[in-house]
């Protein structure tokens, strides 16, 4: 019997990605359940937890999640980190979160990390505003500078207060060349603000906008994935299925295979 030569090792390794803006678990279908559903926005239910389970199936399609408005455990969630429970019911095993804005124990907004691959660190950021409570997770996937560094982020509503926050990511992200961007930026990628990080980073333009609100009809491009220009981004979609205002962003990534981690196999 002639034994067959082993396959060389890949060259590349692919990566899916998915940003999530949840809203707390809450679901709105149109603008004017903003006001008719204002009491469940800060309220638990049953609705919140089915929502979450929904999302939970989609999310074991990806490798590494970016969650923004998750609640990190007060009234609105049933004192539930979202967060956690996400990774749990999808069978991702790692997880970490970013709580930014407590409002007593009614609503603890946070970033929040999903991952089917180990971070070697997960490092939190308070972003500049007037108001606080924007924050940014910094994830490494490894520990060499050229490592794949994925940057979780949730901005403010202002464009001034953009432009700070966005100053400050381009320099976190500047000793790191294979960079990653992904969040509810709330911009679109041609406003100045933008093109000023474009101009003082490695972050690429998108080649076209990809609308994600309002999720029932999507009209304006502010959720983002972000690659510099040494990580080739494959695709970027939106899925169809809508978990909140804001539709689910994925992307599909390329990289060197000695730069892109292997994924843990489920821990049951």
């Amino acid at each position: 019997m002639t034994r067959a030569d082993p396959a060389p090792p890949a060259t590349e390794r692919r990566l899916r990605l998915l940003s999530c803006n949840i809203l707390a678990g809450a679901s709105v279908q149109r603008y004017r359940e903003y006001l008719t559903r204002s009491i469940n926005a800060v309220l638990p239910g049953r609705n919140k937890l089915d929502n979450l389970d929904r999302l939970a199936e989609v999310l074991s399609q990806f490798d590494v999640i970016g969650l923004q408005e998750a609640d990190a455990g007060s009234l609105r969630s049933g004192f539930l980190n979202q967060t956690r429970y996400l990774a749990e019911a999808a069978g991702l095993p790692f997880w970490s979160h970013q709580p930014n804005r407590p409002m007593a124990r009614l609503a603890h907004s946070a970033n929040g990390l999903i991952s089917r691959i180990e971070p070697h660190s997960v490092l939190d950021y308070p972003l500049p505003s007037r108001i606080p409570g924007r924050g940014a997770l910094l994830v490494r996937f490894g520990e060499a500078r050229e490592a794949l560094t994925v940057l979780i982020a949730h901005l403010s509503l202002s464009a001034p207060a953009r432009a700070k926050q966005l100053g400050f990511i381009a320099e976190l992200l500047h000793d790191y060349p294979n960079a990653v961007l992904m969040g509810d930026l709330n911009t679109d990628a041609a406003s100045p603000e933008m093109r000023h990080l474009f101009h003082r980073s490695s972050l690429q333009p998108p080649a076209q906008p990809t609308p994600t609100f309002p999720s029932w009809k999507p009209r304006r491009a502010l959720d983002h994935i972000l690659t510099s220009e040494s990580v080739q981004l494959e695709k970027v979609w939106t899925l169809p299925q809508a978990f909140s205002d804001h539709l689910p962003l994925a992307a599909e990534i390329r990289l060197p295979a000695h730069l892109a981690p292997r994924a843990q196999r489920l821990r049951r």
